[in-house]
């Protein structure tokens, strides 16, 4: 079972995510989801855990509990449904404040 892990401390490494589940079974994976450009943690990961029992007396015992302080989310991850993003729009953002060359041509640069 993927689990959602949520509100993390931004200290949190992912061997000490590991540390945290592997009390209730065995843990597959660990992947805190990070900043592609600073790679700092944007506070929140996934834990994969084979057992769905484990998995689940996992999310019941820490979801709301505290890690260095902080009460944490953690719950079953659902997938992201495919196909209901927005394609990304390059027209300026539809005359929204988007550059558009045909708004003014009556003044000239020079």
């Amino acid at each position: 079972m993927n689990i959602f892990v949520g509100s993390l401390p931004f200290n949190v490494e992912e061997a000490d995510l590991r540390e945290y589940f592997e009390e209730y079974g065995e843990v597959a994976s660990v992947k805190i989801i990070t900043d592609k450009f600073t790679g700092k943690s944007k506070g929140f990961g996934f834990v994969e855990m084979p057992s769905d029992e484990a998995a689940q007396k996992a999310i019941d015992e820490l979801n709301g509990g505290t890690i260095d302080g902080r009460k944490i989310v953690v719950n079953k991850s659902e997938p992201k449904p495919q196909g209901e993003r927005k394609p990304f729009n390059r027209n300026g953002g539809g005359n929204r404040g988007g550059f558009n060359r045909d708004r003014d041509n009556s003044r000239s640069r020079y």
